[in-house]
């Protein structure tokens, strides 16, 4: 049986590097960080640290260990903390990591409903990419991850399969310990300046589906834009920007690189380069010098993740409900939008 204590030690290691800064952060003393390593490897019969230098460093077994180590912790926290809610000890707080567009949007109006409703004590909030939020999913840092992925409900001349992420970009949706559910589908638009702004697509139909191939579908709107500049933001959506002008025929010329949304319509408003951005973007501050154009075909998928199988405890499944009703009226309030 594995020590928590000194998957402990392995863990703080792993994270500061070394064997003192590793006995700073847990206020032990350097031998008694060492007589616990040495434990650690003779119960497990492997070599989970080497020389290197001066120093020490963790080998690939010892890696291996510390990355099943904090999960294993984090878990064991998870389970302190509901344990106590449940017997009254301590108030139950709900834990949420969300992308930056979904904190502001999705996030705040869950958040809000919850208060009203006194569904729940506490909630706590962080913005975390959707690589970041799962990892703090895993090792218990918190309780709903809210990520996203990059769809095609269509190809861009709108002859493909509907439903598929696009190729070659980071699907979430592979860790069988992890719960899924999907809660929005939201269209990417095209933002250009005012004066310049990109010619409307043609009418979608009333099935959903992208437009038809001509003067409207994505690539053509998009290859008006090849000797453009482009904005791009994080590493996932400059893959997508990438990805959907290769299709269209060219590679972009990415001048900026930034994730503030608001910059981002800045910059296309004073005309120093072209942009896409999914539509929770879009909700905050807005740029009356930009305009937008969905653009038919690529979406993105916005999903909550949690921890194992159900059933969530009650606060957790509380605020699922809450973000699911947030996406709802979310989705209602662009179909209206659209239909105006």
């Amino acid at each position: 049986m594995l020590d928590a204590t000194r998957l402990r030690v392995l863990v703080a290691i792993a994270r500061h590097g070394s064997v003192t800064a590793a006995a700073q952060a847990l206020n032990y003393a350097q031998p008694s960080i060492s007589h616990h390593m040495a434990r650690l490897e003779s119960e497990t019969g492997a070599k989970l640290m080497e020389r290197s230098g001066r120093g020490i460093r963790l080998t690939d077994a010892g890696r291996l260990l510390a990355e099943r180590a904090e999960e294993i912790l984090g878990r064991l926290e998870a389970a302190e903390a509901e344990l106590a809610a449940h017997v009254g000890l301590k108030q139950d707080t709900v834990r949420l990591a969300a992308f930056g567009s979904a904190l502001g949007t999705l996030a705040a109006a869950a958040g809000a409903a919850l208060r009203a409703d006194g569904a729940m004590a506490d909630m706590s909030l962080v913005q975390a990419e959707p690589a970041d939020a799962l990892r703090m999913l895993r090792v218990g840092e918190v309780d709903v991850a809210l990520v996203f992925r990059y769809q095609a409900h269509a190809d861009l001349d709108g002859t493909g399969p509907a439903g598929q992420a696009l190729p070659g970009t980071d699907d979430p949706l592979h860790d069988p310990d992890l719960h899924y559910h999907p809660v929005l589908d939201e269209p990417v638009y095209l933002l250009t300046p005012v004066a310049r702004s990109a010619r409307p697509p043609e009418p979608r139909p009333a099935d959903g589906t992208a437009a038809p191939a001509g003067g409207g579908s994505g690539r053509s709107i998009l290859a008006d834009y090849a000797a453009h500049r482009w904005i791009a933001g994080c590493e996932r959506c400059q893959d997508v920007l990438v990805r959907l002008c290769r299709s269209a025929g060219f590679s972009p010329d990415i001048a900026v690189t930034t994730d503030d949304y608001v910059a981002t319509q800045a910059l296309v408003a004073a005309g120093l380069g072209t942009a896409i951005l999914p539509g929770l973007a879009l909700q905050g501050l807005r740029q009356p010098g930009v305009a937008t154009t969905e653009l038919p075909g690529p979406r993105r998928q916005v999903l909550t993740a949690t921890y194992g199988g159900p059933p969530e405890r009650a606060a957790a499944s509380a605020l699922l409900a809450a973000l699911g009703r947030a996406a709802a009226r979310y989705g209602a309030d662009q179909a209206d939008a659209r239909s105006t």
